[in-house]
């Protein structure tokens, strides 16, 4: 495929995997009343990716918003571009995906909000690399020119290569992209029969305990805003009360898994179906933590955006403030605890 790619409505479809893992039937909104506070959604639709989702496996949504009257369902995509996809068509209400598939999303004319950001630190991007088989004549990142190089096309992946091939005076034009989700890419890659695979954990910790990878760089650095929450913009409109809980759950969950990834790894371990040193390796790459939204937050995802459309990968130019909510509706559904940084 050439790297020359531009992004409609058509190709947003496309990336689509042939069904999203357990689609439910749309619920409509109903109305329930709870210490003065009336919440219209009586059911929240949560998708996750199939690398994990530590909200989902710790059941915090479920303790906390049960008793109030709201069922938490959960459905599960291959990456985030098929999880954008399903909330375009208003199959779910609240995802996690990275800084890019929203960018896609909203060129693709979808109904999203950002609901809140992830706190990043140095080490952001530990976990996120480019890389090759172990004997692969590939040394550097130069050295991929012309090469074909493997990831989803509209996900964070998509963003990484693009700043890291800036680095060294390249452009995505300067590689053959194939776009496949790392799911489908795993095996192939570990055959030998991938050249360049842009990926994460925990297929780039698989590939790594198999000793088939070799990294040439990974995504610290890379000068990212981040991953968010995101949302279907009716529902979020019409439940902050609701989504400050939920905001705050994830926070409060993320920021225990981040001082205790001992029992973080004893906790999602099973659930994946990976060993615990496995695990263990994985989380240690990890950030946890929240970031609210904030008009820096919204000009770093903007220069994101702007570099897509720069690399005329998108139709054209979008305004993130446009998938935004009012400075107002942003102070109900985030919590104090959360900072802007």
């Amino acid at each position: 495929m050439s790297s020359g790619f531009r992004f409609s409505r058509r190709h947003f479809n496309q990336l689509l995997l042939p069904g999203a893992i357990g689609f439910s039937a749309a619920l409509t909104s109903r109305s329930f009343a709870q210490n003065n506070q009336a919440f219209k959604a009586k059911v929240l639709r949560m998708g996750y990716q199939v690398s994990g989702d530590l909200v989902k496996v710790s059941g915090v949504l479920e303790k906390r918003l049960q008793p109030l009257g709201v069922k938490v369902e959960w459905l599960q995509f291959a990456q985030g571009p098929q999880l954008m996809e399903a909330m375009n068509v208003g199959r779910i209400d609240l995802g996690s995906v990275g800084e890019t598939p929203p960018i896609f999303a909203q060129a693709a004319g979808s109904p999203i909000v950002y609901v809140v950001g992830s706190r990043t630190t140095p080490d952001t991007g530990k976990s996120s690399v480019i890389a090759v088989p172990p004997n692969s004549p590939i040394k550097s990142l130069r050295d991929i020119k012309g090469q074909s190089v493997v990831f989803q096309r509209a996900s964070a992946s998509h963003y990484f290569i693009i700043r890291a091939l800036e680095e060294v005076g390249l452009k995505i034009s300067d590689v053959s992209v194939k776009s496949l989700p790392n799911v489908e890419a795993t095996g192939p890659f570990l055959q030998g029969n991938i050249p360049v695979w842009v990926t994460g954990d925990p297929y780039y910790a698989m590939a790594e305990k198999a000793g088939k990878i070799r990294v040439i760089r990974d995504a610290r650095g890379i000068n990212s805003p981040g991953g968010y929450y995101v949302a279907y913009k009716p529902f979020a409109v019409e439940n902050l009360a609701l989504l400050r809980i939920v905001v705050e759950e994830i926070d409060k969950i993320e920021r225990w898994a981040g001082s205790n990834r001992t029992q973080a790894v004893k906790l999602l371990a099973p659930a994946q179906k990976i060993d615990e040193d496995l695990m263990t390796r994985i989380i240690s790459r990890r950030t946890f933590g929240r970031r609210a939204i904030s008009p820096a937050l919204l000009r770093e995802q903007q220069r994101v955006a702007d570099i897509f459309f720069q690399n005329k990968l998108l139709p054209k130019a979008i305004n993130i403030s446009d998938a935004a909510l009012t400075s107002a509706q942003y102070a109900a559904l985030t919590p104090n605890s959360i900072s802007q940084s």
